[in-house]
C-alpha cells in the first residue's frame, strides 16, 4: 500500500520507526505503511504548527498529529528559546483541560521543562485557561502553557504559550520559539528530569486569588443579584472551577446548573459540539431555563474562555446571542460604569478585531475614548495592553467568536469574569426596567444598528487546505465589484498589508501584521472579510451590515429587513 504514498512523506514516516520512538508509537507508524496510506498521509505530510491559537490537532502519531514527540519537541524548543531570552530562575506554569491526554499531555510537558532546569508549576487537575494565564502573572513566571483543543471535536488536543505578561506569545517571541522547535532532533528532547522536585503541584491558593481578581474586576455594584435567575453550564469542561465560586463570591444566589453536563467529559456526550457559538450546544440550558423561568442562560467551552449568552428578547423568548452582541453589552456597561465613576479621561482604549463588528468604533466614539483594533485572536489585544501600559488605560475588549476580557488581570478571553460581568448586567437591567436584550437595543439607538452573519465551511485534510487556499486566491484576485447593489469601495488586504480605495484608486498601508484576511467594504456599509481559520480546517466568511435605528419599537421590523439583507449577499457570494 506504502507505492501510493509520496516518497517524502513515507520517508518522513519510516524515520519514527527509530529507536529513538517507543514500541508503541511504533507499532501505530508500522500500522498506517502497511495498511492505511490515507491516515499515513494525514498524519505525516506537514507539521503541526503554531497558529492563532498555538499549535492544535488531531492526537495520534505522526508529525501532523499530537502526540508525546510533537509535544516533546514544541517544549524542547520553548525551553531552548527561554534559557536564551532570560537569566536566573525561569519559571513556567501548567494548565489543563478535561480532554483525553490532557492530563498526561501535561505531566510530558512538565517534565520536559524540569529535564531542562526550569520550574515548573503544574495544577493538580484540570483549570480554565483564564486561570493559567493569571497564574503566569501571579506566580512571576516567564511563560505558561496550556493543554487544551478548546471546542474542536473529541479527537483533537492543543497546546498554547503564554509569555511573561500573561498573554499568548507575539512576535518576535512566537517566530523565535517556532525556530527553535524547528531545529530539535527527536534524540535531543529531554524526557526524563533528573531533579523531579523543580515540578511544584499548585491548586487551591490559586484558585482563591484568582476567583478574589475575578469579582474585584468584575463586579460593579449588586444591584437586582437577588431576583435575578441565572442558568449555567460548562458544557462538561473546566469553567465551573472558576464560575460557581465567583458567582458566589460575588453574592449571586439564583444560580442554577446543568446537572448532566456539570460532569467532566472529554467526549462532551451531551452536545454534538461544546461550542458556546452554537444554539444545539445550549439546549439543555435553554430547556431548563423555561423550565424554572430564567432570565438568563450562559455556556462556556471545554476550556472556559469563551462565553455564549442566552437572553430572553422583548418577547420574552430565550434567544442566543452573537459574540458582537453580548459583547456589546457588556462593552457599554463597563463604559457606563467608568463614566458614572468620572474615571474617563479620553485616554482609555477598548480593543478589538479586524473581522469583529463595527459597532465598537462607534461606541468608542460615544464615550470619547479610543477603539484599537488587531488581528483575530486575544493574543493581539493582549499585546494592545502591554504596548499601551503606563500610557492609556485597557477597559475592557473582544472579539465576535464569543471572547471577552474584562480589564487587563488576565491577558486572554475570559469567560469566568465575562459571566460574572454579564449576570450583573442583566440583574442591572432587570432592576431598572429593562433587560440585557433591551440594553442591546438602546445602544443600537446610538450607534445605528449592526447585524453580523458568519459562515464557516469545514475543508479537511491535504484537498481541503489546498481548497480553501484556492478560495482565497480567487477572492483576492477577482472580488465583486457590487454587493447587493451596493459599490464595493475599499478592500483591505493583511496580506499585502495594503488598503485600497476603489473610488480614488489610493493605496494605504494596514499598520498591524500581516495575515491571509479580505475585507471588502461597499458604500452603504456593509462589510465583508474571508478568513482561513488559524486552528480549525476551516475558512470563515464574516458578513455585517448596517443601517440607523430610531427607536427600540423599530427593531422587528428592521431586523426582518437586515436578514433579507444578508441573505441575498450570502447568495451572491455564492458561500
Amino acid at each position: 500500500m506504502s507505492n501510493s504514498v509520496d516518497q517524502k512523506i513515507l520517508d518522513s514516516a519510516k524515520s519514527w520507526l527509530s529507536e529513538s520512538y517507543d514500541n508503541n508509537t511504533r507499532a501505530e507508524v508500522q500500522d498506517m505503511i502497511d495498511n492505511n496510506p490515507e491516515v499515513l498521509i494525514e498524519s505525516f505530510y506537514k507539521d503541526l504548527e503554531f497558529g492563532t491559537g498555538g499549535m492544535r490537532g488531531i492526537m495520534g502519531a505522526g508529525t501532523n498529529r499530537m502526540n508525546k514527540y510533537t509535544l516533546g519537541a514544541a517544549t524542547q524548543g520553548l525551553a531552548n528559546y527561554l534559557l536564551k531570552q532570560f537569566t536566573g530562575e525561569i519559571k513556567v506554569a501548567i494548565a489543563y483541560d478535561v480532554r483525553n491526554n490532557s492530563d498526561v499531555f501535561s505531566k510530558i510537558v512538565a517534565r520536559v521543562l524540569a529535564a531542562n532546569g526550569i520550574k515548573v508549576y503544574l495544577f493538580d487537575t484540570f483549570r480554565p485557561t483564564p486561570e493559567l494565564s493569571f497564574a503566569v502573572r501571579h506566580l512571576g513566571c516567564q511563560s505558561g502553557i496550556v493543554l487544551t483543543a478548546s471546542h474542536n471535536p473529541p479527537e483533537y488536543n492543543g497546546y498554547k504559550v503564554y509569555w511573561e505578561d500573561g498573554s499568548q506569545v507575539v512576535p518576535p517571541h512566537d517566530n523565535g520559539i517556532i525556530s527553535e522547535v524547528k531545529n530539535v532532533k527527536v534524540e535531543e528532547i529531554k524526557f526524563d528530569p533528573e531533579n523531579e522536585d523543580l515540578i511544584e503541584i499548585i491548586g487551591e491558593e490559586i484558585d482563591n486569588a484568582f476567583v478574589d481578581a475575578c469579582v474585584e474586576n468584575g463586579q460593579y455594584s449588586n444591584v437586582g443579584y437577588d431576583d435575578y435567575k441565572l442558568v449555567f453550564t460548562p458544557i462538561h469542561g473546566t469553567s465551573f472551577v472558576g464560575v460557581i465560586p465567583t458567582l458566589e463570591k460575588a453574592g449571586f444566589k439564583n444560580v442554577f446548573t446543568v446537572e448532566e453536563q456539570m460532569v467532566p467529559d472529554p467526549m462532551f456526550s451531551t452536545v454534538k459540539s461544546p461550542n458556546p457559538e452554537e444554539p444545539e450546544a445550549l439546549a439543555m440550558a435553554t430547556k431548563l431555563a423555561e423550565e424554572i423561568d430564567a432570565d438568563m442562560v450562559i455556556g462556556t467551552d471545554p476550556d472556559g474562555d469563551r462565553i455564549g449568552i442566552a437572553v430572553r428578547n422583548l418577547k420574552g423568548e430565550m434567544v442566543l446571542l452573537n459574540g458582537n452582541q453580548a459583547n456589546t453589552v457588556l462593552t457599554m456597561y463597563l463604559l457606563e460604569r467608568w463614566k458614572e465613576a468620572g474615571k474617563l479621561t479620553g485616554t482609555e482604549f477598548i480593543g478589538s478585531t479586524i473581522v469583529t463588528s463595527d459597532i465598537f468604533f462607534e461606541l468608542a466614539k460615544v464615550y470619547g475614548i479610543e477603539c484599537k483594533v488587531g488581528l483575530t485572536g486575544f493574543k493581539w489585544i493582549a499585546d494592545m495592553i502591554r504596548v499601551a501600559e503606563g500610557k492609556q488605560a485597557f477597559i475592557g475588549g473582544g472579539e465576535e467568536s464569543f471572547g471577552f476580557m474584562v480589564g487587563d488581570f488576565v491577558r486572554d478571553k475570559d469567560s469566568v469574569t465575562s459571566t460574572l460581568l454579564a449576570a450583573e448586567v442583566g440583574a442591572w437591567a432587570k432592576a431598572n426596567g429593562s433587560s440585557y436584550y433591551e440594553e442591546l437595543l438602546k445602544v443600537y439607538t446610538k450607534t445605528g444598528y449592526f447585524k453580523e452573519h458568519l459562515i464557516a465551511l469545514v475543508k479537511k485534510g491535504i484537498s481541503g487546505a489546498d481548497e480553501i487556499a484556492q478560495m482565497m486566491v480567487d477572492f483576492r484576485e477577482n472580488p465583486p465589484a457590487t454587493i447587493d447593489g451596493s459599490k464595493v469601495v475599499r478592500v483591505e488586504d493583511y496580506g499585502s498589508s495594503i488598503s485600497t480605495n476603489l473610488t480614488t484608486g489610493e493605496k494605504t498601508d494596514i499598520s498591524i501584521p500581516k495575515s491571509n484576511v479580505i475585507i471588502l467594504y461597499t458604500e452603504d456599509g456593509t462589510k465583508i472579510a474571508a478568513r482561513p481559520s488559524g486552528t480549525e480546517p476551516k475558512i470563515k466568511f464574516y458578513i455585517s451590515v448596517r443601517t440607523k435605528l430610531g427607536s427600540v419599537s423599530e427593531f422587528d421590523e428592521l431586523e426582518k429587513v437586515q436578514s433579507e439583507k444578508i441573505q441575498r449577499v450570502v447568495k451572491e457570494l455564492g458561500v
